[in-house]
């Protein structure tokens, strides 16, 4: 992004990550209403509003933070609400509501690469190079979003669908760990595991992707 300008770089990025987090948020709580779930309705969460789903910590302070020390950028949004109770079928339904979140990651993704690949075919002059840096960052953020949240790492949306597919009492014990698997992020990311865990299937889906813009 070496020809933009300042301004138009933050552009580039905050767009694409905006609307990654706020759809992957989205989608949980209307999946959840689909299922029985009214909680992220009642509070006002199904909506494409980012403002609504920013949590001031985990969505610009910690990532500034360990940004501006480590060179590295982890952060979460505010998790949509959903009461397994509500569910009509608990354990199935919470897996299929813990899915809709990577998997409207990846539909974005497909978004972004079609985005690419319009612009690239229409032509429009000084914007051109903005617009395509900003479908590259709008697929290499979604994802990494749909990866990372399909790890089995306790509150990760894996982990839900994982917990689904263990017999009940080992479910139990699985979803013991949550308390710990905040920690184990960390550590992954700090040690550069995670992103050694994620770098091939992140290599395969990049260069999909990439081909479907036309890159």
């Amino acid at each position: 992004m070496e020809g933009l300008i300042l301004i138009q770089q933050i552009i580039v990025w905050v767009i694409p990550v905006i609307f990654a987090i706020t759809i992957h948020e989205t989608a949980h709580g209307w999946v959840a209403k689909q299922y029985g779930d009214n909680t992220a309705w009642m509070l006002g969460r199904l909506t494409l509003n980012p403002i609504k789903h920013i949590d001031p910590i985990g969505t610009i302070l910690v990532p500034g933070l360990m940004y501006a020390f480590t060179g590295f950028m982890f952060g979460w949004a505010k998790p949509v609400p959903v009461n397994i109770r509500n569910l009509r079928k608990p354990k199935h339904d919470m897996a299929i509501v813990a899915l809709a979140g990577p998997v409207s990651n990846i539909l974005m993704a497909i978004v972004w690469a079609l985005f690419i690949r319009i612009t690239i075919l229409s032509d429009i002059a000084e914007a051109h190079e903005a617009l395509i840096f900003m479908g590259i960052v709008g697929i290499e953020i979604n994802l990494i979003l749909a990866l990372l949240n399909l790890l089995p790492i306790p509150p990760l949306d894996g982990s839900r669908i994982l917990s689904w597919a263990l017999p009940g009492r080992w479910a139990v014990y699985y979803n013991q760990f949550e308390q710990y698997g905040f920690y184990l992020l960390v550590i992954l990311l700090m040690t550069n595991s995670l992103g050694a865990i994620l770098g091939y299937p992140l290599g395969i889906a990049r260069a999909f992707f990439f081909s479907l813009a036309g890159l």
